[in-house]
């Protein structure tokens, strides 16, 4: 599930830009990165392994080739797959660093959006498919597992491996990453790496695991092939459109360039559309610099533009400056404010990004800390009523865990802004997000402090937190039964007792409106 993005750049630089797209072998590669430390170091000390920047969330569709999806996912077949993935790569002498997305940044939340109703369209097909057949779809509409990139990382870190999970925008993480770390190479399925003056960006789909061959993509050799350099790079993307600038934002401005590189070259053009685009934008940027004698800002200001697009293309080509770029200091990378900062303890806002980064938590970060949480989609029929959508079901189990985060020992909700959740689920047009409230615990010793359950430690702790997790549940009845079963069955018991309430209580108000 790649990211969108520069809007065309990645299909023009592989049918329209061969001599960019470059066969490059890993374990060369690894061997050469060596050699070239190894020169450059004046003690054999100092010389580490060559590593491999892995945007993780592209290469989920490649890592799970298992059969079954529509039932859930064959979880012991995956992970013997990231398994056998990272021996490749480690055999070879190469260490991976691996980067998922953490957050879903405000301003690209339209996009966001716009990409799961198009998989809830998807989705009805697959349901559609499986009624008419009698089975799953083909590869042609496939979709992976629901929670496959929640629980992917943590599959990672099982198998010793370093794993990020971003606190802004991830591909802009991994390239900041692989600039400063000297990598090796990025290994993912995203053109914004080709924009990025950082590590080679390498293609994930065209990997071949048993060789450790790949294809390269080769900036320089793009721009050459454009006549752009690459600090035009930036603009040409957000022209063309990217996850800071929509394509609709610039829509006027490709229609000026078309007509200008048609006018300029009258013959025809026997290219994929979308390449012609990408040519006559690339002429159009040309043009806004040769008429610039000493050009200082980040936007030509040749370009004919509002004061608000100019505004926004700033914004948008900021986005690719990475710390040690000329410009970084336009780039504000100061942390956003947190949403809950009064009613939690600076202690926890530390631990809740730490465990966030390092791929620990889940949803805890944002939720403290941006006040919103999301669940992308999961393969839910709507046009089955009899079911509840997930969202629904587990709405009183998040609640809960909303109180035991934000709330006061008091219970009091005081002040406390309510949850914002972006939930994909059958009927949700997502035009908004849905406003969720806290819910206090409901536990005989009262609402117990985040602090204490996260930081003290003995047996009254102990059974404190087994208490506090049982009644997310509905569940404290279960209490006894620690030790007597292992924890991942008094888990599983805790779920499906959860999930049988909900569904009878819900279905039970459903039938009674009829």
């Amino acid at each position: 599930m790649a990211r969108m993005g520069v809007k065309g750049l990645q299909s023009f630089v592989e049918r329209c830009s061969p001599e960019a797209c470059v066969t490059v072998n890993l374990r060369e590669m690894a061997r050469q990165h060596v050699a070239k430390n190894q020169q450059s170091c004046t003690s054999t000390a100092n010389i580490t392994s060559p590593t491999l920047v892995v945007d993780g969330m592209s290469c989920l569709c490649h890592w799970y080739s298992c059969m079954n999806w529509v039932c859930g996912g064959q979880w012991k077949e995956y992970i013997d797959v990231l398994k056998n993935w990272v021996e490749a790569f480690t055999s070879a002498g190469i260490e991976l660093v691996f980067f998922f997305d953490g957050v879903v940044e405000e301003q690209k939340r339209p996009e966001w959006v716009k990409r799961r109703l198009r998989v809830n369209g998807n989705i009805v097909k697959i349901f559609n498919h499986i009624k008419e057949h009698g089975e799953q779809p083909g590869k042609q509409l496939s979709c992976l597992p629901s929670a496959l990139a929640t629980f992917t990382p943590l599959a990672l870190r099982s198998l010793g491996q370093e794993v990020f999970c971003s606190v802004r925008e991830a591909d802009y993480e991994i390239a900041s990453y692989a600039r400063q770390h000297g990598s090796l190479g990025i290994l993912g399925q995203d053109s914004d790496f080709i924009i990025y003056d950082s590590a080679p960006y390498l293609s994930v789909a065209k990997l071949r695991i048993n060789s450790l061959t790949t294809v390269m993509y080769d900036r320089q050799r793009l721009c050459r092939n454009i006549g752009l350099t690459v600090t035009q790079l930036p603009l040409l993307a957000c022209l063309l459109g990217n996850d800071v600038v929509s394509e609709e934002h610039m829509q006027n401005i490709r229609h000026i360039a078309m007509a200008a590189y048609r006018r300029t070259n009258p013959a025809p053009y026997s290219g994929p559309p979308q390449g012609q685009v990408v040519l006559a934008v690339a002429q159009f940027v040309r043009s806004l610099y040769v008429s610039e004698k000493e050009e200082t800002g980040l936007v030509p200001h040749s370009l004919n533009i509002s004061s608000s697009e100019r505004e926004l293309l700033k914004k948008g080509i900021c986005s690719y400056f990475t710390p040690g770029h000329k410009d970084c200091e336009l780039v504000d990378l100061s942390a956003p404010p947190c949403a809950f900062e009064k009613h939690v303890s600076p202690e926890i806002l530390k631990a809740c990004r730490e465990k966030h980064v390092a791929a620990k938590g889940f949803m805890v970060y944002s939720v403290v800390c941006a006040g919103v949480t999301e669940c992308s989609n999961s393969l839910e029929d709507e046009e089955d009523k009899e079911l509840l959508p997930q969202a629904i079901v587990y709405k009183l189990c998040r609640q809960r865990v909303y109180g035991l985060l934000l709330l006061k020992k008091d219970g009091s909700s005081v002040d406390v802004p309510a949850i914002r959740e972006w939930f994909v689920f059958p009927g949700n047009p997502l035009k908004e997000a849905d406003t969720v409230h806290p819910v206090p615990i409901n536990i005989p010793c009262g609402q117990p402090s985040l602090d204490l359950l996260w930081f003290s430690s003995g047996p009254e702790v102990s059974a404190l937190r087994l208490a506090a997790f049982l009644t997310v549940f509905d569940c404290l009845d279960y209490s006894d039964l620690q030790g007597e079963i292992e924890d991942t069955l008094l888990a599983a018991l805790c779920l499906i007792t959860y999930i049988v309430l909900q569904t009878w209580h819900e279905m039970g108000a459903v039938v009674a409106q009829w």
